[in-house]
């Protein structure tokens, strides 16, 4: 039955207990998979500590493997003793000679590091916290995956199911790794587990019911040799799923073949399940949510929005539970973040556009001449494909971190550029730059580990420096 009409069940019954490979029927108690088993962990960050309690609690003998000194990790290896857990840390963790039954790889280990390579030759073979937590979880997965938008749009899924009586819990590469959450499946119906290219590079048998295609462009080719590479690694979301699942796509990408029933979705066109006329998102011709009623604006939060209501579809939640959640949905910090008003001048943070389409989309939202702030890691793409819309949004751009002259390079004769040393000069001169009715944006299009712990850190030393400029 589609969302809107009568429906006399109890909203949020669309979804059905799903088992995965190893938890026997529902209801039923699943065999022990790990108990006694000898599992290795490889990696002490959030991930890897979650997976090593998980697998703790399932009864496996568990160690740790970090190439981090012990003295970096010591309130960590104190923290895992307590449980049990045996830590290998430094050049010893890179050297050890012992066979595991398992080995989990911690999703921000680059494969090529030495102690990685020690275990592959080995002969190991490497699981994911990912595959890990969906092989001991029982409940159904809607899954979320795209270079932009994929924190925003878990977040409006989560909002908008636990507002239409399904109990879900926002985790994976969001911030609660999927280990952890499905260590409270009690007390939850479903997950809505935000995915990476990365943690989808060591699954198996991962099966989302919903797994949600936001966009693909050029990102971590610091890490993959092509965009293909990395597109490969980001179309397993879809490896698994079976006719009765869903797949929620952009229309505007080509995806191969998916066995899944596919929804699409799409700003820009009328031609998918899912468009937008103004500032109204139809279904099918039906209006289903007006933007003008939430909090989020833009292109860019529009097909956040409709992916989000492409899941409302897929688990049978009408449409008015369902954009009753999305109305309450408060934008998280340094996501096009207004910071302070100076002199006529608005300063918005947008600290986490890490990639070239995230730094695209914020421009296309803005309205007013721009003073942009541009620049940090250099992930290995040119920022030649942004130009054309550099060139009319953007009255001066301030760049920064290690690509900041490559940019200049490229920029330089579509429009006035200046270089700075750090963020608080970055903003200085943005501000001598700009006049009343100006917007001075920090977009920096790239990574922040050139100059900062990550992208939280820079926008919130950006918000600090603005609120300064006030005193």
């Amino acid at each position: 039955m589609r969302p809107g009409g009568t429906d006399h069940r109890k909203v949020g019954t669309g979804i059905e207990p799903a088992p995965s490979p190893d938890a026997g029927e529902p209801g039923l108690e699943r065999a022990p998979k790990y108990k006694n088993r000898r599992a290795a962990v490889l990696g002490l960050g959030t991930s890897g500590e979650a997976a090593a309690k998980l697998l703790c609690q399932e009864g496996a003998e568990v160690v740790i493997f970090d190439n981090a000194c012990p003295e970096v990790l010591g309130e960590k290896i104190a923290a895992m003793t307590k449980l049990g857990i045996r830590v290998v840390a430094g050049k010893p963790a890179e050297n050890i000679n012992v066979d595991f039954d398992t080995v989990v790889l911690s999703p921000g280990i680059d494969p090529s590091v030495r102690l990685v390579q020690n275990f592959s030759r080995r002969g190991a073979r490497f699981t994911g916290e990912l595959e890990l937590a969906y092989e001991l979880c029982r409940k159904p997965v809607i899954a979320i995956t795209g270079t932009n938008g994929k924190t925003t749009t878990t977040q409006l899924i989560e909002i908008m199911l636990n507002r239409a009586g399904i109990r879900t819990i926002a985790c994976g590469n969001i911030g609660m790794p999927f280990c952890d959450a499905v260590r409270k499946q009690g007390e939850l119906d479903a997950f809505t587990v935000e995915v990476s290219s990365f943690q989808l590079e060591t699954i198996s048998s991962f099966r989302p019911r919903v797994a949600v295609w936001l966009n693909l462009t050029p990102d971590h080719l610091d890490r993959y040799a092509s965009v293909e590479e990395y597109r490969t690694a980001k179309l397993r979301i879809f490896d698994n799923q079976r006719a009765e699942d869903f797949a929620v796509v952009n229309l505007r990408d080509e995806l191969p073949d998916i066995p899944a029933r596919r929804l699409t979705f799409s700003a820009y066109s009328l031609e998918g399940d899912l468009w937008r006329e103004k500032e109204i998102i139809y279904f099918r011709g039906t209006p289903v949510l007006n933007m003008e009623e939430t909090q989020l604006a833009g292109v860019h939060n529009a097909e956040n929005l409709m992916a989000a209501l492409g899941v409302a579809f897929a688990l049978k939640i009408p449409w008015q539970p369902a954009g009753a959640g999305l109305k309450e949905y408060r934008l998280l910090p340094h996501r096009c973040e207004n910071v302070g008003d100076i002199g006529g001048v608005r300063f918005i943070n947008d600290s986490k556009a890490t990639n070239l389409d995230a730094l695209y989309k914020a421009l296309e939202s803005q309205q007013s001449p721009v003073v942009l702030i541009a620049g940090g890691k250099d992930k290995g793409f040119e920022f030649d494909s942004v130009t054309g819309l550099v060139s009319s949004k953007v009255k001066h751009a301030v760049l920064i971190g290690e690509m900041a002259e490559r940019i200049n390079n490229t920029w330089r004769d579509s429009i006035p550029c200046s270089l700075a040393v750090s963020l608080e000069e970055a903003v200085t001169v943005a501000r001598s730059k700009a006049a009343s009715g100006d917007v001075v944006l920090f977009s920096p299009g790239t990574s922040s580990f050139d100059m900062f712990r990550n992208y939280a850190d820079r926008g919130n030393q950006f918000r600090q420096i603005v609120q300064g400029l006030t005193r």
